[in-house]
């Protein structure tokens, strides 16, 4: 059953404050009838502004947020008084989030630092006071300038796991019981296709007290990057990883068609992931004997490298570490 408290994927609609009026008045006092231009600036409207939490692993807060309403700029008063600005609003969110514009698909800006902030959707700004407008051929302005007007937009916000390695592989390929053997993460595990249904992470403890992060990502289905199944919700987890750990198991009918299979989808989906480290891990492997392995060995392709583990024994999991290791250390 898919963890309903993993959200990867909102669209909210926002709107930004309007800018407060500049002042249009002229100094006047006791003492003196005639004096000067004085009206103050208006105030900002306030923003929708995305900041970066490490804390979060999830959308899920912003779930049911669907509206997100910023606060007005106060008009600015006599005696150059600027008018408050509106509050903006803060939206939290993990790292590796994404803001699109939802009518374009325009990406935005990515959010990948904890505490960075970005804005989401800016308010109007606060139309300028009449002393502003003062000058030698016009010594009293009869005229301040209107605040800006705020904006109203729907945006989407799109979260990509931040992790060093991803898992890939088919479903029921044994990346969930490889991460728990790994890591300390709990991914449910059963013998049965789409056990994993949102991506599970794990920190994989390594030699000399070191680690590193190991994402188990939901099952590739063929057609993914064509957006079958759950596809372009699956891959775009994938785009962040360094290393990427191809998973096919030794029973598989044809391991060199499903590593095939598995490298066009990522190349379908984004050609940028053809850049990445891969290794290929046959896992299940205790299933085979000297003879077996040699022979799989002699079919599978040249160009990457190619460990037989096995979670359930351990067979050669601290060999598969110290390769991933090597690679992000490169």
């Amino acid at each position: 059953m898919a963890n309903p408290n993993f959200i990867d994927y909102v669209k909210i609609s926002c709107r930004s404050g309007a800018g407060g009026s500049g002042s249009w008045s002229l100094f006047r006092d006791k003492f003196n009838s005639k004096g000067g231009p004085d009206g103050g600036d208006g105030g900002d409207g306030g923003s929708v502004i995305l900041k970066g939490n490490a804390q979060l692993w999830t959308l899920l807060h912003l779930k049911y947020k669907k509206h997100v309403i910023c606060e007005n700029g106060v008009n600015g008063g006599k005696g150059r008084k600027t008018g408050k600005k509106g509050a903006d609003q803060i939206l939290e969110v993990p790292l590796g989030t994404v803001a699109k514009d939802a009518e374009t698909g325009e990406v935005l800006f990515e959010i990948t630092e904890d505490g960075q902030t970005n804005v989401l959707l800016a308010g109007g700004r606060g139309g300028l006071g009449n002393w502003n407008f003062k000058s030698a051929t016009n010594q009293t302005p009869r005229y301040a300038q209107p605040g800006e007007d705020g904006q109203e937009s729907w945006r989407i916000l799109e979260l990509k796991v931040l992790a060093d390695v991803g898992l890939v592989g088919f479903p029921n390929a044994g990346k969930s019981t490889l991460l728990s053997v790994v890591s300390a993460a709990k991914p449910a595990i059963a013998d049965y296709p789409f056990t994993t249904l949102v991506p599970n992470l794990g920190i994989v403890k390594y030699r000399d007290y070191q680690s590193f992060v190991m994402a188990d990502i939901p099952g590739i289905i063929e057609g993914a990057s064509e957006g079958k199944g759950l596809g372009h919700r699956f891959l775009r987890h994938i785009e962040r990883n360094s290393v990427l750990l191809f998973l096919i198991p030794a029973d598989s009918d044809n391991i060199i068609k499903e590593y095939e299979v598995l490298v066009k989808e990522l190349e379908q989906y984004n050609k940028e992931m053809l850049f990445k480290d891969r290794i290929l891990a046959i896992s299940k492997s205790d299933m085979l004997d000297e003879e077996l392995t040699e022979e799989l060995r002699n079919e599978l392709p040249e160009n990457v490298q190619t460990i037989f583990i096995s979670s359930v024994t351990g067979q050669n999991i601290q060999t598969l570490k110290d390769a991933l290791w090597k690679h992000l250390n490169k």
